[in-house]
């Protein structure tokens, strides 16, 4: 028992600082995409949109999922905290691509049509996931 309570002591405030910072880096990447799009997410939320939901569910997801990846290969704050503007950035590129190939993607999501809201959640969760693996695998 006593190992444990030691391993926990050491341990401990490596922890807390990764995983702070990770949360640091996703809730800027979450404010920094909600200013960023075309519409406000958050507002239409609180709403009622439905389909606003879905999209803010798949950007919150997008960056959470590489972080993830990028926190259990991290060896350093840097790690995280570089890796994570990464992760920020090519979840943006991913929201704009679907913007491209979504025709009135902001119109769609105001007016709460769901299947669009459903394609964009799909691409962003999949950018998401293809952005862990491969940071995962240069970390």
């Amino acid at each position: 028992m006593e190992l444990v309570i030691d391993t926990l002591i050491s341990g401990f405030p490596y922890f807390i600082s990764h995983f702070g910072l990770a949360l640091i880096m996703l809730g800027a990447g979450v404010y920094i995409y909600e200013k960023i799009t075309p519409y406000r997410e958050l507002e239409l939320v609180r709403e009622g949109n439905i389909a606003a939901s879905i999209s803010l569910a798949a950007a919150i997801l997008g960056l959470g999922i590489p972080l993830a990846a990028c926190l259990e290969g991290s060896v350093s704050l840097w790690d995280i905290f570089i890796w994570g503007w990464v992760i920020l950035i090519i979840q943006l590129l991913a929201f704009y691509f679907a913007n491209l190939v979504i025709d009135d993607l902001k119109g769609r999501i105001q007016r709460d049509e769901i299947g669009a809201a459903i394609i964009l959640f799909a691409g962003k969760v999949s950018i998401a996931l293809l952005n862990a693996a491969a940071i995962s695998d240069n970390i």
